[in-house]
């Protein structure tokens, strides 16, 4: 009897809202990392220009899912922003 009774006390579920319908035969074309693309051999921390393009708007750097960028330019670049940081060229957080 308890179980019923539990059952009955729960409010219906709310419906969720439709989500976009992707197409499921189309793939999404695969980020290239700009780097490889542009045949740079190492990344300059004092390029605070290219360098924004890769932290997000609150000053947290973008993961490689995000920007496409290959795992040893990512290194690099995080080594970069973390150097520009420390010498006050790129903010720790957001203003």
């Amino acid at each position: 009897m308890e179980a019923n009774e539990r059952k009955e006390q729960r409010p219906e579920r709310a419906e969720r809202p439709e989500r976009p319908e992707r197409p499921r035969n189309e793939r999404r074309r695969r980020k290239v990392c700009q780097f490889c693309v542009d045949k740079v051999d190492s990344i300059d921390y004092k390029d605070t220009a290219k360098l924004r393009k890769y932290v997000s708007d609150r000053g947290k750097i973008l993961p490689r899912r995000m920007t496409g960028t290959c795992a040893m330019h990512q290194r690099q670049l995080t080594e970069a922003i973390k150097r520009a940081r420390h010498v006050a060229l790129l903010p720790y957080v957001a203003e």
